[in-house]
């Protein structure tokens, strides 16, 4: 693979319970669920794969069996493409291990020895068809001393304040509440480095080996006062698939299906 195909794993996070989705979720866990008549998380495994992405790591806790018996260890060679490559899928069980989900940064941390130094995030309960996982986008971050590369999006109805900044030269912010400035959405994806998962942007031990449930916000609001996290507006196609009425509106739209 040539440097400007250069990628790195991916953890695609899917051990919540999705309890705004039940009763669709007390049988099926939320990244399963259909979307254009594919499972939620299909999507991502797809862009990924084409995007030349040769590993991922999905976390589970609720019914997390029906996700690995789902995608068992490797997503297939690309249809959209004709290339042979495959994505080899690897899992953190938190529910096994410890009985119930991490929250986002617990589970990053469990999930870190998988995953190397830089690596994609990206929320399996999110609908972003348009997105791609570049690997130019990689090789800027590894260039950069940034912790974190958030991709933000115009806020939807449901979250009309928006959770951070952007600053003219590509920086997320971290502003007080009454700041008049705008903010917007953290569409959930991501590119991280490990070095925000210890001191001094967090405390959790390698590998979280004792299941400390702990947030993401936090880390990288830290990061963000120190300038150490950038951004950039994704415009394309994006919903957080939070309740039953926003899984039954995206599947009355049209989309392209996969291939």
């Amino acid at each position: 693979m040539s440097p400007a195909q250069h990628q790195v794993p991916a953890l695609l996070l899917a051990a919540g319970r999705g309890e705004r989705m039940r009763p669709l979720t007390d049988t099926t866990p939320k990244p399963l669920l259909q979307v254009q008549g594919q499972p939620l998380l299909q999507w991502h495994l797809q862009a990924l794969r084409d995007a030349g992405v040769r590993r991922a790591v999905i976390n589970t806790a609720w019914l997390g069996s029906q996700i690995s018996d789902c995608f068992s260890d490797v997503f297939g060679p690309s249809r959209a493409t004709g290339k042979p490559e495959q994505l080899s899928i690897s899992y953190s069980h938190e529910g096994v291990d410890f009985g119930d989900a991490l929250e986002t940064a617990g589970g990053i941390a469990r999930a870190l020895p998988q995953l190397g130094g830089v690596f994609w995030l990206a929320a399996g309960d999110v609908f972003a068809p348009d997105f791609v996982f570049d690997s130019a986008a990689v090789a800027a971050f590894e260039a950069s001393t940034h912790l974190a590369h958030l991709w933000l999006v115009p806020n939807p109805a449901h979250n009309p304040r928006g959770d951070f900044g952007l600053s003219a030269d590509g920086l997320a912010l971290n502003l007080p509440a009454d700041d008049p400035a705008p903010r917007y959405t953290y569409s959930t994806i991501a590119l991280l480095r490990a070095e925000l998962f210890a001191a001094p942007w967090c405390d959790i031990p390698p590998g979280n080996p004792g299941g400390i449930k702990a947030p993401l916000a936090p880390l990288l609001r830290r990061a963000m006062d120190n300038g150490r996290v950038s951004a950039q507006l994704y415009t394309g196609r994006w919903t957080d698939v939070g309740t039953p009425e926003r899984l039954a509106e995206l599947n009355t739209l049209a989309c392209d299906p996969l291939p």
